[in-house]
């Protein structure tokens, strides 16, 4: 427009002999810029008011054999990510540079959406779609367009971070196909100061399991935190009616260990309530999936090995620096204690045999000299499943090792000579400062089952 603005008042100023002064006032340039302008009507026309580079592709334009290439590389390799880590993959594995906006520009150009695209970025182009399909009587056109129609997805309500590090922890679980083709669950805990992931496990349900474990790092790594906030469904949710014993009664196990460690539990039966979580999992479902894949990943233990280094990654090029914000984290505790600590807790009694049963199998008690202890029948205690699976039997305020009783005897006294009688081992036994008293964790679960009544 500006060349036709320019040829059509040089025109009308040669052939009216018109004022030049007026002419370069319009124009925004020189009188002498006006004679050569002139100059250049007489001698070449219209043409010479025509740009040198019209028509010709700049130097740093992508050619059409890497536009193809970038196409059909994210229809057929990448095709679940967002277009800003798509250029990062291009990068890194193809040896390809270029823009999150040049790829956005060649992946638009096709009408290919990315899985992050705002709400507005989807209505348009699902307006133009509608257009189109109106507009075409080809039914395989019109299939299509209708691949590509989009469904509009709720947004999250926005609301300020914490103030401090540490002080509010989103916890949660999300089902996905994230590798091998099988569903499974990845659990997360994002921190919401720093938007960072503090702890996340793969288990193939949503378990107590897999929050013990996500747990476990956040106390190595990080400490103590002051506030989960979760959702009230399974691993947090109450213990219900027909539940047969108290093992599977998930919350009070998840919530008696955080009792022990000082953290609070709060609970929202509202996903937007969490949105900083929700939020991140939409991310991990466009970036995660596609990283498992390109490393080959197929198995659950490759997967939670995977996310150790992958969260390092997430975090440095997406949370926010801790260094202008106060960490509220208490002092990591030891090894020892997080291991006592995440534990499931269960109820038994000695049988007539002196022992206990647990998990179908049968178990004797043993002191720390590794010497059988017998309790009457009846007598009451607790089971402690500890973290690395070791068990314990707690009765009062004494503490035991636990030993599997086999169906066969392993060695016969009566054929097996040249095997030396063996000796009891010494068993390592925690001290009681433990939080493993019976009558604190029953004293829990009264409070529990009071809560769930008001709540009901």
């Amino acid at each position: 427009m500006k060349e036709q603005e320019k040829y059509e008042t040089i025109k009308k100023l040669v052939e009216t002999n018109g004022n030049k002064k007026r002419a370069a006032l319009k124009l925004g340039c020189t009188q002498r810029h006006i004679n050569r302008m002139i100059k250049g009507y007489v001698d070449e026309g219209k043409d010479f008011f025509v740009h040198g580079n019209k028509g010709r592709k700049p130097k740093h334009t992508l050619n059409d054999e890497t536009k193809k290439l970038i196409l059909n590389l994210y229809n057929t390799k990448y095709y679940d990510a967002n277009f800003e880590h798509y250029s990062e993959l291009l990068e890194e594995y193809e040896g390809i540079k270029i823009s999150p906006s040049a790829v956005r520009s060649i992946l638009m150009a096709e009408q290919i959406l990315s899985p992050m695209a705002h709400r507005s970025t989807k209505k348009r182009i699902k307006k133009q779609l509608l257009k189109q399909k109106n507009n075409t009587s080809s039914k395989k056109e019109i299939e299509k367009i209708e691949d590509k129609i989009l469904e509009i997805e709720d947004a999250h309500p926005r609301r300020p971070r914490c103030a401090n590090f540490g002080e509010l922890i989103q916890m949660d679980a999300s089902l996905h196909e994230w590798f091998g083709g099988i569903n499974t669950q990845l659990h997360i805990a994002i921190d919401d100061a720093t938007g960072a992931i503090v702890g996340a496990y793969f288990d193939l349900q949503e378990t107590l399991n897999g929050y013990y474990n996500v747990l476990s790092q956040i106390l190595k790594i990080y400490g103590i935190p002051y506030m989960f906030f979760t959702d009230r469904r399974t691993v947090f949710e109450y213990k219900q009616k027909k539940s047969p014993s108290i093992e599977e009664d998930t919350f009070t196990q998840f919530g008696y260990a955080c009792k022990q460690l000082g953290i609070v539990i709060k609970t929202s039966s509202v996903p937007q309530a969490k949105g900083r979580v929700e939020r991140i999992f939409k991310t991990l479902q466009s970036r995660l999936i596609l990283e498992l894949r390109l490393n080959g990943i197929t198995t659950i233990e490759q997967a939670n090995i995977f996310l150790n280094s992958y969260i390092k990654k997430y975090n440095a090029k997406f949370a926010l620096s801790i260094n202008n914000i106060k960490s509220v984290f208490e002092k990591q505790p030891d090894d020892e204690k997080i291991n006592l600590t995440l534990a499931i807790l269960s109820s038994r009694k000695i049988d007539n045999g002196h022992c206990i049963k647990y998990e179908n199998k049968y178990f004797r008690l043993l002191d720390p000299n590794g010497n059988p202890v017998y309790y009457y029948k009846g007598t009451s205690g607790m089971v402690i499943k500890a973290f690395n699976k070791e068990l314990y039997f707690c009765v009062g305020e004494t503490v035991y090792a636990l030993e599997e009783i086999p169906s066969h005897e392993r060695k016969s006294k009566n054929f097996d000579f040249d095997t030396p009688e063996e000796k009891p081992k010494k068993r390592y036994i925690p001290p009681m400062s433990h939080p493993w008293k019976q009558a604190s964790f029953e004293k829990f679960m009264n409070k529990q089952a009071h809560r769930k009544e008001l709540t009901a």
